[in-house]
């Protein structure tokens, strides 16, 4: 019942062109990383408030019936609900059986936003807490693109707790990786870690910046000074 009303609830809020411009931006076509996915055409704050009325009532096993689906915002749905039963338990045992279903889940967090909405709030979060560094460094060996975006990105939880020696190490892991999305993802992660210490992400770019992809690079530098930027982007 739980799992008809979610699906009910996001019908009425389903839009048909939103869907289309959705389809696009997430490159569904083939051959492109969406490929296969389908959308409703639901804007995410819309899919939080679904979250935030229904997570309570819904199941580990609810939440992975509403993953298995190509309707990306019962995905996205699903994993707002997982943070939410995350960052609300108190119990660590509870916490730990989030961490093994959302390791166990990966292959179905196979979007950005899907990862980048829930791994540090999740993964992150415990990895760091627990000291489990090794949960990211062995999914920033994997051969899947999204399971390296996961480690990646998760180490935005240690930036806004200002424990940075993580973030170059995960970076210099996949630093040639050919895909766009990991360059993006890489730059991001850098320049956060940049925002808290400028003098790090210089030291970084020192060693690396002629090996960042450009993407990846401009991402990097775009809060630092004007002039230092303009250095490191003409080494490019």
């Amino acid at each position: 019942m739980v799992l008809n009303d979610i699906k009910s609830t996001l019908a009425d809020l389903s839009d048909k062109d939103k869907s289309k411009i959705l389809s696009r931006y997430f490159k569904t076509g083939k051959g492109e990383y969406g490929e296969g996915d389908i959308f409703l055409g639901i804007t995410v704050p819309n899919q939080r408030l679904v979250a935030k009325e229904f997570y309570q009532k819904v199941s580990l096993e609810e939440i992975k019936d509403l993953l298995s689906f190509d309707i990306h915002e019962y995905r996205l749905t699903a994993l707002l609900m997982l943070v939410l039963k995350y960052e609300k338990s108190k119990n660590d045992k509870e916490r730990k059986q989030f961490i093994d279903f959302y390791l166990s889940q990966t292959a179905r967090i196979n979007n950005w936003d899907l990862v980048d909405t829930s791994c540090y709030k999740i993964l992150g979060h415990y990895c760091f807490h627990h000291k489990q560094e090794n949960l990211l460094y062995d999914l920033a060996k994997s051969d899947d693109l999204w399971e390296k975006r996961i480690a990646i990105v998760s180490t935005y939880c240690y930036i806004k707790n200002k424990t940075l020696d993580i973030v170059p190490e995960i970076v210099v892991m996949n630093i040639n990786h050919p895909h766009d999305l990991m360059h993006k993802a890489n730059g991001w992660m850098l320049r956060e870690m940049g925002k808290r210490d400028e003098e790090k992400l210089i030291n970084f770019l020192d060693e690396f910046a002629t090996k960042l992809p450009r993407t990846s690079l401009r991402y990097a530098v775009e809060k630092i000074d004007p002039t230092l930027k303009d250095y490191y982007m003409k080494l490019k």
